[in-house]
């Protein structure tokens, strides 16, 4: 059984150099901040056959926005990019870098379908079910 498909998304605004390590593993979104950008420009450049589905994505947030209110706006689009209408099979784990679980992420996230959270040393995890509807028609 091949290993889940897993999109990272961090919040740290000073991830920097971390992000290599990271992105070695799955598809990364990460907060557009200089130096997380500047790493990111790094892959793009040593790495430009990587796609959306397994490359480096960057988003804007706020100064002035909390993590939990960031990681809340990004979803839709994260679930737009490596969704059942994007991927196939479409991603089924979301790891969390730089945010704990709150409530209203856990609500939020079970609007997609997420009903299992772990604590992580650096964020959370959060795991859904392989949709029984994961190919689109």
């Amino acid at each position: 059984m091949p290993a889940p498909y897993r999109v990272f998304v961090v919040l740290d605004r000073e991830y920097g150099e971390r992000l290599s390590e990271l992105a070695a593993k799955g598809p990364v979104w990460i907060v557009d901040a200089p130096e997380n950008r500047a790493e990111a420009q790094k892959l793009w450049a040593a790495h430009p056959s990587r796609s959306r589905l397994d490359g480096v994505t960057t988003f804007k947030a706020a100064d002035d926005c909390s993590r939990e209110e960031t990681l809340i706006k990004e979803l839709d689009t994260i679930d737009e990019h490596h969704g059942a209408y994007s991927a196939d099979p479409p991603y089924t784990v979301l790891e969390v870098v730089g945010a704990d679980v709150s409530e209203r992420i856990k609500g939020e996230l079970a609007r997609f379908g997420f009903n299992e959270f772990q604590a992580t040393p650096n964020g959370f995890r959060a795991v859904r079910p392989l949709p029984t509807d994961a190919a689109p028609p």
